[in-house]
């Protein structure tokens, strides 16, 4: 069993849009509570919270609203944020962390992420997607990581043994490399989110 963190506190300038990212509209509802959805079905995730920041307070409301637990930091960045909560929480075990714009996620992806990474013996777990994929879909390729001398994109779906994300030094790393749609539909852009929403709505009506 792992605890969660659901980084919801950039500002997803990017979008384009005055909405707060995790709070777009997607398929119906917003992109946090998709994600939420998924921690909830797992069975490998003991808790989660909610990371929001000044950035986010109409996400903070609502995830507070459905009686979600929220932590909120200091909006400097996606790393700095993440050491905070942790260190806030005091988890020194292992943390599953994503972003909340991975509206296709599910509970049973996340699972197999878990029980991937019990069996590394690594401290650090990354979920990366081959550049290709993304680029063959209309999808953006924002941020990228390299693994075993090969480039790909990052999904932001990790786990990290809190203790580590506290210290220093180096932390040997394992990988999960993976094409489906579960972990490809990561949202940066407004078109990304239109081509993740025809693609998801595709296969539900299969």
């Amino acid at each position: 069993m792992v605890s969660a963190l659901i980084m919801a506190g950039g500002r997803g300038s990017r979008m384009g849009r005055p909405t707060e990212k995790p709070m777009l509209p997607f398929l119906g509802k917003p992109l946090i509570d998709w994600v939420a959805s998924a921690v909830l079905a797992a069975q490998r995730i003991s808790e989660f919270y909610i990371i929001t920041s000044a950035n986010t307070p109409k996400t903070e409301e609502h995830c507070l609203s459905m009686g979600w637990k929220v932590l909120h930091t200091d909006a400097r960045g996606y790393h700095d944020d993440l050491k905070q909560a942790v260190s806030k929480l005091g988890w020194a075990g292992p943390v599953l962390t994503m972003p909340s714009d991975v509206p296709a996620i599910t509970g049973e992806i996340l699972d197999r992420v878990v029980v991937e990474f019990e069996g590394c013996g690594k401290d650090f777990l990354a979920v990366f997607v081959p550049i290709e994929k993304r680029q063959s879909l209309g999808l953006s390729i924002s941020s990228t990581d390299e693994y075993r001398g090969v480039w790909y994109a990052v999904s932001g779906v990790n786990i990290i043994n809190g203790a580590k994300i506290l210290g220093e030094g180096k932390t040997e790393t394992a990988a999960i490399i993976t094409e489906e749609n579960e972990v490809v539909l990561n949202i940066n852009t407004t078109k990304d989110l239109e081509v993740a929403e025809q693609i998801m709505d595709k296969s539900r009506k299969q």
